[in-house]
C-alpha cells in the first residue's frame, strides 16, 4: 500500500497557494508524448543505465547564447506552487534545495513523505564521482587517459574494442555495447533487490552484443552515446590500477576531505538507506530497500546539501589539479548518436568529468547531473561561477514520464538567473 503523503510544503515559510500550470505548461506542452505515455518499470531500470533519466531535453544548440551569469536573486514562488500541487499520480513526493548567491540561501522544500535532510538513491549522480576519481589517478600520471583501456584491463575489454581509450569511456564515446542481464521486472517478485556483480554487468554487455551478431568496427567513427557500462569500466580501473575497491578510494578521495557525511557507497548486500528517508513505491510495490548492484555507475546514496558541496568543490578547483579540471568541463566536438536521447540538436553534452551541459528556457548555461532508480529521480545543477545551484530528488510512481517535473524545478530554480 502507497503511504499516506502530505502537500507540498516549503522550509523557509508556509505554503505559497498559486497555480503551477504556469511553471508545467510549457514544459508539459513541449514534452507530451512522453507526459502521457505511461513508462514500464523494465523501461525504467533500462533507462537508468543506458540513456539516464528524466534529463532534460532543451540541451545547448550552435546557435543557441549560453549565458552563465547570475545577477537576480532567486524567487521561491514558482517552486513553491510547483511542491504545493504535489503529491499527484506521478510524482509522490520531491525536495529541492537551492543554493547561491542572496538572502535566504540555502532555499529548501519539499512535498509529500521528503525531509530537508533527506537519504536518497542518486542513481547516476554517481557518475560525477567515478570521473574525478579517475581524473585524480590521471593527475598523479597512474592513469593515462589517452591509453586504451584494455593496456589496463586486458582479461575484461575483448580485443575488438582494444582502441577504446580511457577518455573515450569518460565522454561517452566509447562504442562499447550496452548493458544487458541486468536486474529487471523478468525475474519476477522482489526484482529490486536482485543483484550482479560489476564484472558481470561488463561481460553480459560484450557476451550479448557477440550473441546478437554486433561487431565493432576497426575504426568506428566516434559520436556520443550515453551508456552507464562505461562508467563500470571506468570502476573496475580505478580498482585494477590502486589495489584497493572502488568503494576504499571514493571515501579516501572525495567523501572523507569534503566531510560528506551523509554519503556513502553501500557495500553490495546493503539494500538499506539511512534515515530519514521517504519510502518509495513503483506499481505498488514498495521498493526503498533494493540492491545497490549499480555501484561506481549509480550506487551511492547521498543528501541535497552533500551534493551541494561535492559539485561546489568540483567546480572550485579542490578536487582537481587545473588540467585535469579543465578537462572535467570538456565536451567533445563530435556528434550525438542518433539514440543519445539526453542531447538533442546532434550537440552532445556529456564531459570528461560526467557532467551534462544544459541550456535552459531562459538560456542560462549549467552543468551537472541527472541520475534515477526505481522509486528516485535526482538531479544537481550549477551555473560554472556557482551563483545558483540546485538539487532536487522526486519520487516517481511510474505512471508516466516525470520529465515535465524535473524541467519544472530546473527552470523554476534558474529563473532571472541572467
Amino acid at each position: 500500500m502507497a503511504p499516506d503523503v502530505r502537500p507540498g510544503r516549503v522550509i523557509d515559510g508556509s505554503p505559497f497557494p498559486g497555480d503551477v500550470a504556469t511553471i508545467l505548461g510549457s514544459s508539459l506542452m513541449r514534452h507530451r508524448p512522453a507526459a502521457v505515455r505511461r513508462l514500464t518499470v523494465a523501461g525504467l531500470v533500462l533507462a537508468a543505465i543506458t540513456a539516464g533519466a528524466c534529463v532534460p531535453a532543451a540541451m545547448a544548440s550552435a546557435e543557441t547564447p549560453q549565458r552563465a551569469a547570475v545577477a537576480a536573486s532567486f524567487d521561491p514562488a514558482p517552486m513553491r506552487d510547483l511542491l504545493t500541487r504535489l503529491p499527484d499520480r506521478v510524482v509522490a513526493g520531491a525536495l529541492v534545495r537551492v543554493a547561491g548567491d542572496g538572502r535566504a540561501m540555502p532555499w529548501t522544500g519539499t512535498a509529500g513523505e521528503g525531509s530537508r535532510d533527506a537519504h536518497f538513491r542518486i542513481g547516476s549522480v554517481t557518475k560525477p564521482f567515478t570521473s574525478t576519481v579517475v581524473l585524480q589517478l590521471a593527475a598523479e600520471r597512474r592513469i593515462d587517459i589517452d591509453a586504451p583501456v584494455r593496456r589496463y584491463l586486458p582479461d575484461l575489454i575483448p580485443a575488438a574494442y582494444g582502441s577504446v581509450t580511457v577518455r573515450e569511456l569518460l565522454d561517452h564515446t566509447s562504442g562499447l555495447p550496452a548493458p544487458a542481464g541486468i536486474p529487471g521486472p523478468a525475474e519476477g517478485p522482489g526484482w529490486w533487490r536482485k543483484s550482479v556483480s560489476p564484472q558481470d554487468v561488463v561481460r553480459n554487455a560484450f557476451a550479448a552484443a557477440k550473441s546478437d551478431g554486433v561487431r565493432q568496427s576497426p575504426k568506428p567513427e566516434r559520436v556520443q552515446q550515453y551508456n552507464g557500462v562505461n562508467t563500470f569500466v571506468a570502476g573496475l580501473l580505478v580498482e585494477k590500477v590502486t589495489g584497493r575497491t572502488f568503494k576504499d578510494e571514493l571515501t579516501r578521495r572525495i567523501i572523507r576531505p569534503l566531510g560528506l557525511r551523509n554519503t556513502s557507497l553501500p557495500s553490495s548486500d546493503d539494500m538499506s538507506v539511512p534515515t530519514p528517508h521517504a519510502r518509495v513505491y513503483i506499481g505498488g510495490d514498495e521498493v526503498t530497500e533494493q540492491s545497490p548492484w549499480a555501484w561506481a555507475e549509480g550506487g551511492m546514496i547521498s543528501t541535497a546539501a552533500d551534493l551541494d558541496r561535492f559539485m561546489t568543490a568540483l567546480f572550485r578547483g579542490r578536487l582537481l589539479p587545473p588540467a585535469q579540471q579543465k578537462l572535467a568541463f570538456t565536451v567533445p566536438d563530435v556528434a550525438s548518436a542518433p539514440t543519445n536521447t539526453n542531447c538533442i540538436n546532434k550537440t552532445s553534452c556529456f564531459s570528461v568529468g560526467g557532467l551534462m551541459r544544459v541550456t535552459l528556457d531562459n538560456g542560462v548555461t549549467v552543468w551537472g547531473k541527472t541520475g534515477s532508480l526505481p522509486g528516485w529521480t535526482n538531479g544537481v545543477f550549477a551555473t560554472r561561477n556557482l551563483k545558483r545551484r540546485v538539487a532536487y530528488s522526486l519520487n516517481p510512481t511510474g505512471a508516466a514520464s516525470e520529465r515535465p517535473y524535473v524541467m519544472a524545478v530546473l527552470n523554476s530554480a534558474f529563473a532571472r538567473a541572467h
